[in-house]
């Protein structure tokens, strides 16, 4: 990666952690989740509104670190509008940037998370909200924790 693309993906991390999109409770949600990083204490709730199998609005709150809070601030600008499977389909390739390195083939803010890989504790604050996304589409009430996945 080269140094320019490396310092643009910071600038975009830095960018969501101090101006987060789609961030405070969502009044109209019929669907929330909570999740839970023990490891460095990030907290995460994700609060979306389905209408039918699509995303229509989105929004997360929480604390934590810049990594966990540019994460969710992102990841709720990437599914908005989704479906519940294009929304899977997107936490996969984000996972798989994160645990891997591996930049996605087309360009994409999701591979400003790139370097994370290097840093294995990192991992679960970039995951964090992802998980309680795709739990509160499933409609599964239980907290996301980072200890009970392989991130």
């Amino acid at each position: 990666m080269s140094a320019d693309l490396t310092e643009l993906y910071q600038q975009v991390i830095l960018d969501h952690n101090k101006r987060p999109r789609n961030r405070g409770k969502l009044p109209t949600a019929n669907r929330v989740a909570h999740g839970d990083n023990p490891t460095c204490g990030d907290q995460c709730s994700v609060y979306l509104r389905l209408e039918g199998d699509r995303i229509a609005d989105i929004s997360f709150d929480g604390s934590g670190c810049a990594i966990s809070q540019a994460s969710a601030s992102l990841m709720t600008t990437q599914i908005k509008g989704k479906t519940t499977a294009e929304a899977e389909v997107l936490f996969q390739q984000f996972h798989d940037i994160v645990t891997s390195g591996k930049e996605p083939e087309e360009i994409s803010d999701l591979a400003a998370f790139a370097g994370v890989h290097a840093f294995p504790a990192r991992i679960k604050c970039a995951t964090l909200g992802w998980h309680a996304a795709l739990n509160a589409l499933h409609g599964d009430a239980s907290p996301a924790t980072t200890e009970s996945h392989t991130d």
